[in-house]
């Protein structure tokens, strides 16, 4: 394959900044290079240096004066749930019954899984995420055309079929035997396929019985490498419902715990309301906190303690995402946007260089994947995402006055969409210019 030179300002993570001043947690080259071959990065930093390693006929693409970043990572979101996004519900459970689950009810159709995957990957493309951890429906078709999808995108992806069996309507229930079949026949058929791995997927301990909880619990045995994806505590009413499902049980996270879902590849969508008890469960086992920001206020779910979760004397893990469709935007730009404000609400600060942080490396960490994704080092994929921060006419005015690479990173955050995203390659390959 042939070589591909990319020229810019490279930007990549090499550990969480301590604070704004910490310029040795990242690297930074103002004209920087990127050598790319069969799909991996195989030289980066210099451009005069990187460049003199290119063979003669190597494509070169200057994208000075923008910024090339690892391609964003989000860690929570709904396949399905395309249109549900911006639906109008007083709260979570009100949202399911009325919109995702009649929605999510289309997906045994195969036609339609397929239609849609294909506008799923579209708009992940156009906002620079170059992988993400998805649910799919309860209809291993959802789950066919979401890897089927990921395979002829070549993107590296993380999905499941969800695994429900009561408290939804006939058409998104399964059973224990088929929840624990079908998942099994995914993980056969697609995990290791081209980039994609299958995640176990409960949907929450709401939608299955105990008898369906013990039928993940042995995938989770049988398949001890793969992620497992859930959701807990996100909502006041949902943390009762469940708590009154599982008496027997010592809180929400104890009932995942009984059935040995908690590792340091589960990740807990939302984590809003957990109990001190519950936080160092998580933190013992290594276990990761979604936080989804605009999923959060605008289901009015409450307020995700970033910082303390992470400051406390057993920290627990960190990711973020956009959690369509109760998220209300694709973009991790305006996902971070959120969180920003939301630790401002808390009396706290999320400094950018934090925000981009939590989208690369940061994601790919709470991913167990942080050697392959994340970041512009050698030997990784060539995931990236380019940025200009002058991407609209506010925008551009706003660059006149920027000095610094933060200021430069916090005004993409604050006013930055799909429109900032120059292009997107996917292992190597420029994906946003060809949608």
């Amino acid at each position: 394959m042939t070589h591909t030179l990319l020229r810019g300002r490279l930007l990549s993570f090499l550990r969480a900044p301590q604070d704004l001043g910490d310029t040795r947690s990242y690297l930074y080259e103002s004209d920087g290079g990127l050598l790319i071959k069969d799909g991996l990065i195989i030289a980066c930093g210099a451009y005069d240096k990187v460049s003199a390693q290119a063979p003669a006929d190597a494509r070169s693409v200057d994208h000075r004066p923008h910024l090339i970043m690892p391609g964003f990572i989000d860690m929570h979101l709904h396949f399905p749930q395309m249109q549900v996004i911006a639906s109008y519900a007083a709260n979570l459970l009100e949202w399911l019954n009325t919109y995702t689950f009649p929605e999510e009810c289309r997906f045994v159709e195969s036609d339609h899984a397929q239609r849609i995957a294909g506008h799923f990957y579209d708009e992940l493309v156009r906002h620079g995420t170059t992988t993400a951890v998805a649910y799919c429906s309860v209809h291993k078709t959802s789950a066919d055309a979401f890897f089927a999808e990921a395979l002829k995108r070549n993107m590296r992806m993380v999905g499941g079929k969800v695994m429900m069996d009561r408290n939804a309507p006939q058409g998104l229930l399964d059973t224990p035997q088929m929840g624990y079949d079908e998942t099994r026949q995914i993980i056969s058929e697609w995990h290791g396929k081209g980039r994609n791995h299958v995640a176990i997927t409960p949907r929450f301990a709401i939608t299955s019985t105990p008898a369906q909880m013990e039928a993940t619990q042995a995938l989770a045995r049988e398949f001890p490498d793969l992620h497992i994806q859930t959701h807990l505590s996100e909502n006041h009413d949902e943390i009762t419902f469940t708590c009154e499902l599982y008496p027997e049980a010592i809180d929400y996270t104890d009932i995942y715990a009984r059935y040995g879902l908690l590792g340091d590849k589960t990740l807990f969508g939302h984590c809003i309301h957990l109990s001190d008890r519950e936080a160092d469960a998580m933190s013992e086992a290594g276990s990761v906190a979604v936080h989804c920001p605009t999923s959060n206020l605008f289901l009015g779910s409450g307020i995700f303690p970033l910082k303390s979760l992470a400051r406390r004397q057993k920290p627990v893990r960190i990711g973020v995402a956009t959690d369509i469709g109760g998220g209300s935007s694709y973009s991790m730009l305006r996902t971070m946007d959120e969180a920003y404000k939301i630790q401002q609400l808390l009396g706290e600060r999320l400094n950018p260089l934090e925000s981009y942080y939590c989208m690369t490396l940061g994601n790919a960490r709470s991913l167990s994947l942080a050697d392959r994704i994340g970041t512009l080092d050698v030997g990784s994929d060539a995931d990236i995402v380019v940025l200009n921060a002058a991407a609209t006419p506010a925008m551009a005015l706003k660059m006149e006055v920027v000095k610094t690479l933060p200021e430069e990173l916090f005004l993409l955050q604050t006013m930055g969409d799909d429109r900032a995203i120059v292009e997107t390659y996917v292992a190597g390959v420029a994906a946003k210019s060809a949608i």
